[in-house]
């Protein structure tokens, strides 16, 4: 099979090759960083590249399969780890100049797990600085570019995972999200990922954003973040705020509908401005539901509402962790980071847990809210890709450092631990990627993913892959 081929083959498939011995590990990775190699400095994916180590490690594998060895769910399959994560192995930069060569003596959690389950790090993927934003530049690796659109915003600070996805630069790839940042990327890159439930999948360093940052898959099938998920999944010891249970059989069950389910659809939250090309897809594609036999209301989302507010002032005074770095490397900052930052620096204590004591109720409002509804649909996002360089499209109002003006839809379960998804949903007329956010019930991430697939087989769309020179 060649460079393309492989490339962009679902690791469900992949694994089977391999476990079957009708895929040699050894020559699924070669031909993978060929193609790495020949496309990815036109996308600028990768923050590291790990090329020698993932060789070893196919190799590795290859022997293993060869002489009977215990072989686990993702034997010989690639993954990417994003520049955020913890890895003892490759350096752990954080987007940043200030952290630049950065080495952890340790790994976050889900990277055992997915090497324990015979998965091979091809390497880091790019963020933007700290994850503070939601386009795809950094000072310390430049543009991640679109696939679908050289120059394009690749989204938030998975960008590198989206893109390398879009790319076919393997099946699996890690993401997290503070605000958007696996969602984003997915609409933007047209691939899928998903926001589980907060503490399905354990964080560690456990951050101090108020425990609204979380870590999912980001794929070109549902069934392969079904099966990466279920892998990264479950308890662990160094994260206080995982889930006690394990992961349900998510892979097993993708395929059981939602006929029946009833279904919310809000093109706005009634507060978002949303580009006309985007909420067209997007109603379209809520409409799909009705066909897979769910019941679809459009509703008023009346617990939104407050959402504008405190994202605006949570995301800054989150941000002044970062005010000592200023006094040093101020100038080699991204500016719209230090804008944010220097925005909350005269927050008080007392203001912030003023602002809490409003979060709370809102999030209370919108649990209160999906007890009569299984999904909320939306789009993952208000605007299909714009310049990597530009903080908000140019029909948009500009801000020293607010993006979130077209992102509305996606932190306010962030902030509630809602599992949400973004399944791609068409192209716009220039040929961007737009996404459908499905949001479901606390702890129902099967759901999520079932209610991904059932959409996924009415309105297939990895079939459809970027054309990259």
């Amino acid at each position: 099979m060649d460079s393309e081929t492989l490339g962009f083959m679902p690791a469900t498939e992949a694994a089977e090759l391999i476990r079957t011995k009708r895929l040699s590990p050894v020559e699924y990775m070669q031909a993978l960083l060929d193609r790495i190699a020949a496309k990815e400095p036109r996308v600028n994916a990768f923050a590291h590249l790990a090329a020698d180590r993932a060789m070893d490690g196919a190799r590795k594998a290859e022997a293993a399969l060869m002489s009977g060895a215990r072989i686990g769910r993702l034997h010989g399959i690639p993954a990417t780890i994003k520049d955020l994560a913890w890895t003892k192995d490759m350096p752990t930069q954080n987007g940043s100049l200030i952290f630049k060569g950065n080495q952890p003596t340790e790994d976050t959690p889900v990277v055992p797990r997915l090497q324990d389950e015979g998965a091979i790090i091809l390497g880091k993927t790019t963020t933007s600085e700290f994850g503070w934003t939601g386009v795809s530049h950094s000072p310390l690796t430049g543009i991640t570019h679109n696939p679908w659109k050289f120059g394009m915003n690749a989204g938030a600070s998975s960008a590198g995972a989206g893109a390398a996805s879009a790319a076919g630069f393997g099946p699996l790839h890690q993401g997290s999200d503070g605000a958007g940042s696996i969602r984003m990327p997915s609409h933007f890159c047209g691939v899928f990922g998903i926001k589980p439930s907060f503490g399905r999948v354990p964080y560690y360093p456990v951050g101090t954003g108020d425990l609204t940052s979380h870590m999912g898959p980001m794929t070109r099938t549902v069934a392969d973040s079904a099966l990466m998920l279920e892998v990264m999944a479950g308890p662990h010891p160094l994260d206080y705020t995982t889930l006690e249970a394990g992961p349900a059989h998510y892979l097993a069950r993708l395929q059981e509908g939602i006929k029946g389910k009833r279904v919310a659809f809000s093109p706005d939250l009634g507060l978002a401005r949303v580009d006309p090309d985007v909420a067209a897809l997007v109603r379209k594609a809520a409409e799909r539901f009705t066909e897979l036999g769910a019941i679809v209301e459009e509703v008023k989302t009346p617990w939104a509402a407050p959402g504008p507010e405190l994202i605006r002032f949570f995301w800054s005074a989150h941000m002044t962790r970062l005010k000592p770095h200023l006094a040093k490397w101020e100038s080699q900052m991204d500016p719209g980071l230090v804008a944010c930052i220097k925005a909350s620096e005269n927050i008080s204590v007392a203001d912030y847990q003023a602002a809490r004591e409003r979060k709370m109720p809102y999030i209370a409002n919108i649990h209160r809210w999906f007890e009569d509804w299984d999904f909320l649909l939306t789009p993952s996002a208000s605007v299909a890709a714009f310049p990597a360089e530009k903080l908000m499209p140019d029909h948009w109002p500009s801000h020293d450092w607010d993006w979130v003006s077209w992102a509305e839809f996606s932190y306010p379960f962030n902030m509630s631990w809602n599992p949400a998804a973004s399944v791609p949903c068409g192209f716009t007329a220039d040929g961007l990627p737009v996404g459908l956010q499905i949001v479901g019930k606390r702890f129902d991430d099967l759901g999520v993913l079932q209610a991904s697939a059932a959409f996924e087989q009415a309105q297939p769309w990895a079939q459809k892959r970027p054309v990259l020179t």
